[in-house]
């Protein structure tokens, strides 16, 4: 069987996450500037390699002032780290369209393995006759794991910034 190229198609994709506010509500952003791909063999993504790069620079949570603070020292410090990666180690069939993809994701200068969730979609051709494939991703990832430590205690207990940070992403794939 040939080996199939699929290149994101950055209109219909996103990259977002959210992470908790002073330790009851959720903000949410996204990076607006990323590139996926993956190979398959044939049109089967079964053992598909996919891969991932995001500009730190293109964060956006709808804040100016967040965002700037986002791109300082105090967490991505995009000046010295301007790219986020992921690389994947395998792609395992859970279930019906549920699958597992587990690689090496880089942040921050530091590279750590992690597990995310994959709702496959489905393949269709769009109305331009290109093959297309959908993917939902989910999972999570602890700020503190990559060197992202800026925080500041609340008056009433608890901290500005949560760790964890729950990734929800949407990836759609053109075949070439």
């Amino acid at each position: 069987m040939s080996t199939t190229k699929w290149t994101v198609d950055p209109t219909h994709s996103e990259i977002g996450f959210k992470v908790k506010h002073m330790m009851f509500t959720n903000v949410s952003g996204k990076f607006t500037k990323f590139d996926a791909a993956a190979t398959t063999e044939g049109d089967h993504f079964e053992n598909a390699a996919f891969n991932f790069s995001g500009a730190v620079d293109s964060v956006s949570t709808g804040n100016t002032d967040r965002d700037g603070h986002l791109l300082s020292a105090d967490f991505f410090d995009a000046a010295q780290f301007p790219q986020i990666t992921f690389e994947s180690t395998s792609f395992n069939k859970k279930n019906e369209g549920e699958y597992t993809l587990n690689g090496n994701f880089s942040l921050h200068g530091i590279t750590k393995p992690i597990s995310l969730d994959v709702e496959f979609g489905g393949i269709a051709k769009d109305p331009w006759g290109n093959t297309k494939a959908g993917f939902t991703i989910t999972g999570k990832i602890n700020r503190k794991d990559f060197g992202l430590n800026w925080n500041s205690a609340l008056e009433t207990g608890g901290v500005l910034v949560g760790e964890e940070v729950k990734l929800a992403i949407e990836l759609q794939f053109i075949k070439q």
